[in-house]
C-alpha cells in the first residue's frame, strides 16, 4: 500500500494524530475497539465537524474545508469535467482517468456522500483520484442536484441519468460497457444502491457491480447502531435527523422502497461490497442491507472495518483509514477484473 499524497494541513494534522493518539483510554463499544488515532482525531476535530452546522450554506463550507486533510491522489491521474443531459438541466460530470491505463478499461459511476445536502466533485476529488488509481477504472463523478433546493427524488433522478448516460456512452469513452460499477459513500451509497435497483427495473445495461461504503438504506433510521453511537463520533443522531429534514421530511415515505432500499425487493440485482465500519451509526442498517441481498441470492461481499467511524474513506487520515481505503479501492478492481471470490 502506497501513502497517499496529502495537503500540507493533512500532513501536519497527521503528525498531531500520531501524537496525541498515545494518550486517552481505550474506546470499546459492541466488542469493537476503535483505532486510537480515530479516537485522537475525534478529540482534536470533533468540535468544528461540518456534520455538526445546522446551516445549510455553512455547513458546505466547512465540508469544502475538511477535505483538505483527506487524500490529494495521485499526479498521473487526469481528469476532466463535461455536462450530461440531466432531468432538470445539464447534469456537471468529472472524469479521472489514471496515465497508465492502455486498454480498454472498465469504468466507476461514483456518487458523493454528504447526506444528500453538502458534499460536491471538489469534496471528493482526492479519494476519486485514489480511486482511479487503485482500481484501474476510470471514474466519472457526479454532481448531482442536493436538497433542500432540490429534495428527494432529484438526486436519485439526476445519478439513474448519468448511469444511463455512461451504459450507452461507454464506447464513446473507450471504457468496458460490461464492466461498470456503480459506487458511492454513506448518501451516495443509498444512491448506489437505488440506481442498482432502477438499472435492474428499467432495462438498462446492468452494472457488474455495486460498491456501497457505509451506504444509508433506512430512513427510518431504527437500527440499534444509531442509538449505540447517537454521538461523539462524528455522524450524530442529531446530524442524521437533520439531513433527513432538508432531503426527506415525510416521514410517509420513509418505509418507501424509492428511497430506503432496505424496503426493496433485491432479487436479481447486482452483486454488492458493502462496506461499513464498526463505530459509524450506519452500520447496522448497511450490514441489513448486505444480509436481505445475500438472503435473495445476490452475490454479496460483507466487509466491516472494526474500528473505523462514518466517513473514513473520504477523509482517509489516519493509517487505519488510509489503509482500509485502499483496501476499498483493490476490491472494487478485483471485482470489476473479475478477480474477487465472492
Amino acid at each position: 500500500m502506497s501513502t497517499p499524497r496529502v495537503h500540507p494541513v493533512g500532513r501536519a494534522a497527521r503528525s498531531m494524530l500520531a501524537i496525541a493518539a498515545r494518550r486517552g483510554e481505550e474506546v470499546i463499544r459492541d466488542g469493537r475497539r476503535l483505532d486510537p488515532q480515530v479516537q485522537a482525531m475525534l478529540r482534536l476535530a470533533g468540535r468544528v465537524s461540518p456534520l455538526e452546522n445546522r446551516d445549510v450554506a455553512s455547513s458546505r463550507r466547512d465540508m469544502a474545508r475538511a477535505a483538505i486533510l483527506g487524500p490529494r491522489g495521485p499526479q498521473r491521474v487526469h481528469s476532466w469535467e463535461r455536462d450530461l443531459p440531466g432531468p432538470d438541466g445539464p447534469l456537471r460530470v468529472r472524469f479521472y482517468r489514471d496515465a497508465n491505463l492502455t486498454t480498454t478499461p472498465p469504468a466507476i459511476c461514483f456518487f458523493h456522500g454528504g447526506g444528500w445536502v453538502i458534499g460536491d466533485l471538489a469534496s471528493h476529488d482526492g479519494p476519486c483520484r485514489e480511486l482511479a488509481a487503485t482500481s484501474g477504472a476510470v471514474v466519472m463523478s457526479v454532481d448531482y442536484r442536493l436538497a433542500p433546493e432540490a429534495p428527494y427524488p432529484a438526486a436519485i433522478d439526476d445519478c439513474l441519468a448519468a448511469y444511463r448516460w455512461l451504459s450507452e456512452q461507454s464506447g464513446e469513452l473507450g471504457v468496458d460497457g460490461d464492466a461498470l460499477a456503480l459506487m458511492g459513500d454513506s448518501a451516495g451509497g443509498n444512491l448506489a444502491a437505488l440506481v442498482a435497483l432502477g438499472a435492474r427495473d428499467q432495462g438498462l445495461r446492468p452494472p457488474a457491480v455495486q460498491a456501497l461504503v457505509y451506504p444509508a438504506t433506512d430512513f427510518t433510521m431504527t437500527s440499534r447502531s444509531i442509538e449505540t453511537f447517537a454521538e461523539g463520533f462524528l455522524l450524530t443522531r442529531d446530524s442524521m435527523e437533520w439531513f433527513r429534514g432538508q432531503y426527506l421530511p415525510d416521514s410517509e415515505r420513509w418505509h418507501d422502497p424509492a428511497a430506503s432500499p432496505l424496503y426493496a425487493d433485491v432479487t436479481g440485482v447486482a452483486p454488492a461490497l458493502v462496506f461499513t465500519g464498526g463505530f459509524d451509526p450506519l452500520r447496522d442498517e448497511g450490514r441489513a442491507y448486505a444480509a436481505k441481498l445475500a438472503e435473495a441470492g445476490v452475490p454479496v461481499v460483507d466487509r466491516c472495518f472494526d474500528d473505523q467511524i462514518h466517513g473514513f474513506y473520504n477523509i482517509a487520515i489516519t493509517r487505519s483509514s488510509v489503509a482500509a481505503s485502499d483496501e476499498i479501492n483493490h476490491t472494487v478492481g478485483a471485482a470489476l477484473r473479475g478477480d474477487l471470490a465472492w
